[in-house]
């Protein structure tokens, strides 16, 4: 090994890192999200902390200046303290805390900061906060969107740091000579001319948007219009026009619940607002499938698509929320509001095809919808249009009074490198163009009206665009959620966030699969996630508008009518004419090329740093191959090794109870340029070296608290870090052992591990396992596990004395944790199991914490491996809902204990006080 160890290969500080990544996902406004949507973007925590520590030397490479192993490990946590600093979201602009990380990196690196390639840059989280940190970085992506919105946080603000704002407003103020640091005479200017539009945008189309008055004759600004699809019925005796509402429920807030009351009048249905819980029942009955509110008839899926291909859907309002003097209001709708709806006529509209083949976009759900302008109303139409409009005005005035203020009047664009009056109004049109982009989102008729919250859902609440039967219209003139005002909110506190005193970025649209020159560069990038999301079929949906703002600022990057997807690295069988074995080929021969690409970018004194995310069943992952053996078989024939995993927590899991697949965790991989003389190994060399080293390394997973749902992927990192390690592994037929191979073996290794574990416990809870692992909590014959018990060297009648089992006429089941006795035999690893899940369930925290704050003896950390072990099975049973319980055990384990030392310390300080008192009294 020719090169220093850096801390990445060595330790992480994970929980710190993943607590910060979990925060992170609540805090909003500066962050750089809010800028513009991606879709899967790694948090700022996350990224910060890998940079940095592929940067940094571990201790251990510099025995000269820590020549002991309590040294070393005084360094490392040294270097974890700074992570856990830098990582915060408060100190993302902190000079000082910055300042330290840069000088520890410079260390490292001969003085000199690397430079830094990202060539899926996407998001843009990992170029930014490279550039945080000094680095001088590159962004590539095929994406014109991903491209944007990397110029926008990376190229644009460093070449106008510093930049005092133009417009008229600005200069008159008292403190208009300060330092303008950063970005933040940019986001001034942004303000103002957002603003301008949007006064501009009420000049010409407020009418459109009247306010309503209530029982009293008072005006309300309205918030939202709520409206349901109408198809009529199908019963030839009725023929209403029936609502396919989800719901007729308004507002679940505690005290001001509202709810819509359909009115039937012969065949026709009125619709008025009341206040209560007393909602009627829905039309919806399944997913897809209604009922009529008049007739009662039955109505299928299939008829409303019949509906939908004849454009035969229509929309009825049924209720406006308004903004009120104590919160919102809830009104009926009236006629005039409805007339205005339907009359107005968009002069253009984007008559552009939406992709019908793709299933995350409406287009490919069978309804009807072809054309993107079919996402949105007239009225919203009309405002989109204005806005866009009013984009290109702006600029314009931006530019005039960017002269006024004295910038040069160089002629040279923004897209070929100016700093002129005209770049800079390119500049400023460029983030106006967002407000746009980010407005279309909350301007739609995909937009669904949260009731719990009061409030809009835009249109990507997730990574689809699915259909939404009742929808909130917006009023972008409103000051409540989803309005224009809020759009520029969002995007000048980003602004104002954007790290100061940093180097150029420079972002380009590119292919990774080809050559992009670069040369001794440092490489961190988060590919694509095979089929798991289709970047370009569902950024089409701003693409339409950029297109339309920013064609003539970027030409190039906007010359094509949708976003590129032919050379889009995702395996979509539809592209290959619904072939999965093709597009997994299309996408595996891609990563490959993409990795021998980075092969000859890469800098040999540090790792590159590769994210991927995942939560795959075996029944899906035995269909074929997935995309985390794509990745890591490209790896690997790019002649890479892989030296670490990193199991980290980026995404917060809420599907796993609902049995979905869920994007639980990044394991981010840390690969070095495998040696050109790296061994050769048989299959038997293979599977001894993961007996020597999958064991301590899946010891310290589940030590460091790593949740069950990613243990198994976790473990994969550590099986093939021996894999890689080797030019081949042979077979015992000479041929090379493939990825899926060596998998296999890894999670073989993975189940023995476990099954190891199970002697580890008493014999009653390795008897319980087996019978749980076979049947769960379903009838057994009381013959078959009779044989099972004495088999464990125990008995039925037993178990059944202790509350384990119920026996009864011959048949023999496990107990639920619900119905365990309440006093329970503790050293029965089983009960103490399901006694902790029961009381996480029913009591939280507090209730796991007061059963095991008085033992001293191994049972919680039994407990706690037993649940390990436990979600494995419900797992690959597909019990979702066990395997929830047993993951949440685990997952709160620190809290757990956290609460049990402070029960502790509570029962300590009152006995010191009765001890006390006894003494005073005595």
């Amino acid at each position: 090994m020719g090169y220093k160890k850096k801390l990445i290969e060595v330790a992480l500080p994970l929980e710190a890192i993943n607590e910060a990544s979990v925060r992170e996902k609540s805090i909003r406004h500066g962050h750089p999200s809010t800028l513009h949507l991606w879709w899967a973007r790694r948090p700022l925590a996350v990224v910060r902390a890998v940079i940095f520590a592929s940067l940094v030397d571990d201790p251990s490479s510099h025995p000269e200046l820590f020549p002991t192993v309590e040294k070393q490990e005084e360094e490392r946590k040294n270097l974890h303290k700074l992570i856990g600093e830098l990582i915060q979201w408060e100190n993302s602009n902190n000079e000082e805390v910055l300042n330290k990380a840069k000088a520890e990196i410079l260390k490292y690196t001969d003085g000199k900061l690397p430079a830094l390639l990202d060539p899926f840059a996407g998001g843009g989280t990992i170029p930014l906060e490279a550039q945080r940190l000094g680095l001088e970085t590159y962004a590539m992506d095929l994406n014109p969107v991903a491209v944007m919105i990397n110029k926008a946080m990376i190229e644009i603000p460093p070449k106008l740091a510093g930049q005092p704002p133009v417009n008229p407003e600005a200069k008159r103020r008292t403190d208009y000579h300060r330092e303008w640091k950063g970005a933040t005479g940019l986001a001034e200017d942004v303000r103002y001319y957002g603003q301008w539009m949007k006064n501009k945008a009420f000049e010409r189309i407020g009418h459109l948007y009247p306010k309503v008055k209530d029982e009293y004759g008072k005006e309300h600004t309205v918030i939202a219009w709520i409206w349901a699809r109408t198809v009529k019925c199908p019963n030839p005796a009725c023929g209403c026009e029936i609502p396919l509402a989800n719901s007729f429920v308004l507002s679940r807030k505690k005290g001001k619940e509202a709810y819509i009351q359909p009115i039937i009048e012969g065949k026709k249905i009125c619709y008025e607002v009341r206040y209560g819980k007393n909602a009627p029942e829905p039309p919806k009955t399944a997913r897809g499938r209604f009922r009529c509110i008049c007739c009662n008839s039955p109505i299928d899926g299939e008829y409303i698509k019949a509906e939908g291909h004849a454009k035969r859907i229509g929309s009825s309002l049924m209720a406006i929320v308004a903004e009120g003097k104590n919160g919102r209001l809830y009104l009926s709708p009236s006629e005039e509001h409805i007339q205005i709806a339907n009359c107005c006529q968009p002069e253009w509209k984007p008559e552009i095809e939406m992709n019908q083949n793709c299933t995350d976009l409406i287009s490919g759900r069978g309804y009807g919808f072809k054309y993107w302008y079919e996402l949105f109303t007239n009225r919203q139409l009309i405002a989109l249009n204005t806005l866009c409009d009013l984009v290109g005005k702006a600029q314009k005035k931006a530019t005039e009074d960017a002269l006024s203020a004295g910038i040069s009047n160089d002629e040279t664009p923004l897209c070929e490198g100016g700093t002129g009056a005209i770049a800079y109004g390119q500049a400023v049109g460029i983030y106006l163009a967002f407000l746009v982009d980010k407005q279309a989102m909350y301007l739609s008729s995909f937009c669904p009206w949260d009731v719990s919250r009061d409030r809009f859902v835009h249109v990507f609440g997730r990574q689809a665009i699915p259909m939404v039967w009742d929808f909130a219209e917006g009023n972008l003139f409103s000051s409540s959620s989803g309005s224009f005002g809020n759009m520029i909110e969002w995007v000048v506190k980003c602004l104002n966030n954007i790290p100061v005193n940093v180097f150029n970025g420079i972002v380009k649209q590119h292919d990774a699969r080809i050559d992009n020159e670069l040369r001794n560069v440092m490489i961190s990038t988060d590919p694509p996630y095979y089929d798991m999301i289709g970047y370009a079929d569902l950024s089409d949906f701003f693409y339409i508008w950029l297109r339309k703002m920013l064609n003539s600022t970027y030409p190039e990057l906007f010359n094509t009518i949708l976003v590129p997807k032919t050379e889009e690295l995702v395996a979509t069988p539809y592209r290959f004419d619904g072939n999965k074995n093709d597009a997994r080929i299309f996408y595996e021969d891609g990563m490959l090329k993409t990795f021998k690409q980075i092969f000859t970018y890469a800098r040999e004194d540090i790792p590159i740093t590769v994210y991927y995310a995942y939560k795959q069943c075996d029944e899906e992952y035995n269909k074929g191959t997935s995309g985390w053996e794509t990745i890591l078989s490209a790896i690997m024939q790019a002649e890479f090794s892989i030296t670490g995993t990193w199991p980290l927590r980026t995404e917060l899991t809420t599907a796993l109870k609902g049995n979905e697949n869920a994007l639980a965790s990044s394991i981010v991989l840390v690969c070095r340029k495998r040696p050109a003389n790296a061994p050769i190994c048989t299959r038997r060399d293979f599977i001894n070296a993961l007996k020597r080293e999958l064991k301590p390394a899946l010891q310290q997973l589940q030590s460091s608290n790593i949740a069950p749902v990613d243990l198994a992927q976790s473990a994969i990192g550590p099986g093939m870090s021996v894999f890689s390690r080797y030019s081949k592994v042979l077979e015992a037929d000479g041929t090379p052992m493939s990825v899926r191979a060596a998998l296999q073996i890894i999670n073989q290794e993975l189940d023995l591990y476990f099954n190891e574990q199970d002697v580890d416990l008493d014999r009653d809870s390795r008897f319980c396992v087996e019978l749980y692992s076979q049947y769960a909590y379903n009838d057994v014959d009381f013959g078959e596990a009779d044989v099972l018990a004495r088999a464990k060297n125990t008995s039925v009648e037993k178990l059944a004395r202790r509350g384990v089992l119920y026996a009864q006429k011959g048949v023999v089941r496990l107990l639920t944790r619900e119905e365990i006795p309440e006093k329970i035999n503790k050293g029965i690893i089983w009960l103490f199991t399901q006694q902790l899940t029961r009381a996480l369930e029913k009591e939280g925290v507090e209730g796991v914490a007061k059963i095991i704050v008085t033992l001293l003896t191994s049972e919680p950390e039994q407990a706690k491996a037993l649940a390990y072990r436990l979600y494995t099975i419900a797992d690959r049973k597909n019990w979702a809902a066990e395997a929830y319980v047993y993951n949440s055990l685990v997952n709160m384990w620190p809290a757990i204990l956290s609460k049990a030392a402070e029960l502790q310390d509570q029962i300590k300080d009152s006995q010191q006080l009765t001890l006390s008192f006894d003494i005073k009294e005595s």
